[in-house]
């Protein structure tokens, strides 16, 4: 069950609606967000919650079965739009997000850049610090490369989404970021999903390798439970037994998840397929599907990128794509 707490409750009348759930033998937890308070009420049966909607004090009550509760659509039934710079993700459009793998030069982030300004994207993802499955390949700029990157970013109106892999890095980080991205391999990093809880700006959550559904929305209940509402969740492809491409991207996530959870969903068809002929296809699928945003990857000469080439748009693969997703999304919204 949750209980949405009106602000400035006093602990007196807070304690009479904590205490009367006690005695229905519910175990209670108090969650306050950047937005709002809640009690979690955790039972093995379910209370007549008009009991707890006519005590002073309570804005909302619902009954949630779901482990994650939170960020379940159960009790919140209009998505929850994510603000980052002018841009509102989860509002109804599909936000274009893109950008290459990895940092490499400030030549590099200018072209992007300039090709983000020409189609009018306002969000530039890329990596400064890269989790390679070899220590012998590229693994990013670090903290000079951020800065580097937010600055020509800056200049141009344009956020930054990137990738943070441990909690150590976000104070260091956090300046020069508009999203933190969790990367597949830290899906379940549950040190850092609690550190993420307590930052004030937006998370991408990717799904993991091998996660389910469920495991990615217990994931972003641990973000949402320590107080960061600001989430977005990411289909990025799951491993399974085919190899003829290097993810197979779960098409039906997109439509569930929308169904499971109020949070935006984003798709990712570079990491999803791997392949480049592939990507197009699959973000014109996904924005049929209903995601609530496309991330991609485009460089400049992606035959010459330091990491994931393979999967890369160059600019005019990525302004046909824009075109043709402007097409299907004003005759599927």
């Amino acid at each position: 069950m949750i209980i949405q707490i009106a602000p400035g409750l006093s602990d007196k009348k807070k304690d009479v609606i904590i205490n009367k759930a006690v005695s229905g033998h519910f175990k209670v937890r108090e969650v306050r967000t950047q937005s709002a308070t809640y009690l979690i009420a955790i039972g093995t049966e379910a209370a007549d919650i008009r009991q707890f909607g006519a005590l002073e004090g309570v804005m909302d009550v619902h009954h949630v079965a779901d482990n994650y509760k939170l960020v379940s659509r159960k009790w919140k039934r209009q998505t929850s739009a994510v603000r980052v710079g002018n841009t509102l993700i989860g509002a109804g459009d599909c936000t274009l997000m893109a950008g290459p793998c990895s940092i490499e030069n400030e030549q590099q982030v200018e072209a992007v850049v300039a090709h983000l300004v020409t189609h009018n994207i306002k969000i530039m993802r890329g990596g400064v610090f890269k989790p390679r499955s070899s220590p012998y390949t590229f693994r990013g700029l670090g903290l000079e490369g951020l800065k580097m990157f937010y600055d020509i970013c800056r200049k141009n109106d344009i956020s930054i989404i990137t990738e943070v892999m441990e909690s150590g890095q976000i104070d260091m980080m956090y300046d020069y970021v508009d999203i933190f991205q969790v990367g597949a391999r830290n899906s379940q990093n549950f040190n850092l999903l609690d550190a993420l809880g307590e930052v004030d700006k937006p998370v991408l959550l990717k799904r993991g390798i091998s996660g389910t559904i469920d495991e990615l929305l217990q994931s972003a209940e641990y973000i949402f439970s320590g107080g960061n509402e600001q989430l977005l969740l990411c289909e990025r492809g799951i491993r399974t037994y085919e190899n003829a491409y290097r993810n197979t991207f779960d098409i039906n996530a997109i439509p569930l998840l929308r169904e499971k959870t109020h949070l935006p969903v984003i798709a990712d068809p570079s990491h999803g397929t791997g392949m480049r002929s592939l990507v197009p296809f699959v973000a014109l699928a996904a924005a049929v599907a209903g995601a609530d945003g496309i991330m991609y990857e485009v460089h400049p000469q992606p035959e010459k990128a330091f990491s994931d080439g393979q999967q890369t748009l160059n600019f005019k693969e990525s302004t046909l794509l824009i075109g043709q997703l402007k097409k299907v999304l004003s005759v599927s919204r």
